[in-house]
This record gives structure tokens, C-alpha cells and sequence, in this order.
């Protein structure tokens, strides 16, 4: 079955982003664990704070390639509650990858620790130092960090039952990452 496809940008996008949040997100859980050694909760520590700077400069780009490049057109076969749940789970993608970022910004900077990439580049820090502030952003960026685990695992469920199971061309509008788009 055949479907129109992203535009290569989107794509590219949405491979690099995809595969820089499925190595976050368990860089995340993992580094707040207890019994972990010093260095490994050093280095995911940096890790996961520069790459979330990455990230959320990721997304605002994608959020203006999608307002300038809107979606193709979800297939007509597509039940309209699948349809719905697809537009949802993509908003929800969006908001969680802007409230994460920023969340862990300001948690970071609030608590008084640094973000290497930005202070490599002498930006100054954009909150006030507040242990009360801090705790409140780690709070959000928790509980963001567990919705977002849940919403990545039904995009890529569905992803897989669109791409192995049903092979009804919603996969191929994304894939390949680079290349020409399937038509």
C-alpha cells in the first residue's frame, strides 16, 4: 500500500531525536540509581544534561519545520480512532520533549550545578538559584521523564505493528531515515 511520505528533514530529524531519547531516557534512570559507581554517574550525568540541551534545540527546530512543512496526510484506510490516537501520541511526543528539557534546565541550573555545553559557551545561567525551585523542576522532569517512556513505547508499538504486522505503508512514510521518501 502505498502513502506519501515525509520530507527528507523530518526524517532525518526523527531518526537522530529517536535515537538520542532511547539512549536518554534508561542514561536517566540508571544515573539516579543507588550503588552506582561515582564515575559512570558522573559521565551520565553529563551526558543526559548536554544532550538535553541538544534535544530541545532539536525539537524547537522540528516544531518549525512541522508549522512550516505540515504532516502528509494520515492514510485513508485509517480508522478514525487510530487516526486520533496517532495525533495525540505525536502532540503529546512535542510537549513532553519541550517540558523535559526545560524542566531539567531548570532543575540543573536552579540547584546550582552546571551544564557543560552552556557554560562552555559563557551563557549565564536563565533561573536564580532556589533549592525550592530545583526540587520543583525535579519533580516535573520525573514524572515528564515516565510519560515520556510510556508515549515513546506506544509510538514505537505502533510503529512496528504499522511497519511488520498490518504493512499498510504508515512505517514507510517515515523510513527511510535518509534517502528519497517511499510514495
Amino acid at each position: 500500500m502505498s502513502t506519501q511520505g515525509y520530507a527528507a528533514p523530518a526524517r532525518a530529524l526523527h531518526w537522530i531525536m529517536a535515537v538520542l531519547i532511547l539512549l536518554t531516557i534508561p542514561a536517566g534512570f540508571v544515573m539516579v540509581q543507588p550503588g552506582i559507581g561515582r564515575s559512570l554517574q558522573n559521565a551520565l550525568f553529563i551526558y543526559h544534561k548536554n544532550v538535553g540541551v541538544l534535544l530541545l534545540l532539536l525539537v524547537i527546530l522540528r516544531i518549525v519545520w512541522r508549522l512550516r512543512n505540515p504532516a502528509p496526510p494520515l492514510p485513508g484506510h485509517m480508522a478514525g480512532w487510530q487516526a486520533g490516537i496517532a495525533r495525540l501520541t505525536h502532540l503529546a511526543l512535542y510537549v513532553l520533549l519541550v517540558i523535559l528539557p526545560v524542566a531539567g534546565y531548570i532543575r540543573v541550573r536552579a540547584g546550582g550545578f552546571p551544564i557543560e555545553s552552556l557554560d562552555a559557551l559563557g551563557l549565564p545561567a536563565l533561573v536564580p538559584r532556589s533549592d525550592a525551585l530545583a526540587e520543583t523542576a525535579k519533580a516535573v522532569h520525573y514524572f515528564a521523564g515516565l510519560a515520556i517512556a510510556a508515549v515513546v513505547a506506544m509510538h514505537v508499538g505502533a510503529a512496528l505493528l504499522h511497519g511488520i504486522v498490518l504493512r499498510d505503508g504508515v512505517f514507510s512514510r517515515m523510513w527511510p531515515p535518509v534517502g528519497r521518501a517511499r510514495r
